[in-house]
């Protein structure tokens, strides 16, 4: 089928979901495409099952908040953007809803960061965030972070410190 205007005004509200009390401000595909994961305002992160159009499950990050949010190429394992307390990177394993690891550098705000062929991102320029760009590597454990710091940071899942940093001159 080709994608035309009048197939896309055809398209009508197939499930409305109500598992958030907030916005949601960010939604990542599983890389097998079987899941999708959802982070909101209410720091809630709700799993759904694509073949079965349901929440799996709702995990909540009351503490730090929740902002962008990445699947790693392990289907049970995200990275997301602390918006409260700090704004760490956390990784989470979705499996047991323990931390694996920190990212934590940085402090101020600006920018964004695009990685791959294909480029999935989020963006938002809100007051509460101050990474506001975040994505994994198509090739290995290396994610990419933009922050209104100006710097764009190179990160390794297997390690808490920073790889490289971009300063931007803007």
């Amino acid at each position: 089928m080709k994608l035309t205007d009048n197939v896309l005004r055809s398209f009508r509200v197939a499930k409305v979901f109500r598992e958030n009390s907030d916005k949601i401000n960010c939604f990542d595909f599983s890389s097998n495409g079987e899941t999708i994961i959802s982070s909101s305002d209410d720091d809630s992160l709700v799993l759904y099952d694509c073949q079965e159009g349901k929440p799996k499950r709702t995990l909540y990050s009351k503490k730090y908040g929740v902002d962008l949010i990445r699947y790693t190429h392990a289907a049970n394992t995200v990275v997301y953007s602390s918006n409260k307390i700090d704004d760490t990177i956390r990784y989470l394993s979705l499996h047991d809803n323990k931390y694996i690891r920190y990212f934590p550098g940085h402090n101020k705000r600006y920018g964004q960061a695009l990685f791959g062929r294909m480029v999935w991102a989020c963006l938002f320029w809100t007051e509460k965030t101050m990474v506001t760009s975040l994505s994994m590597s198509p090739v290995d454990d290396t994610f990419i972070s933009g922050s209104l710091d100006k710097t764009i940071r190179l990160w390794d899942l297997r390690s808490p410190n920073c790889q490289a940093s971009l300063l931007s001159c803007v």
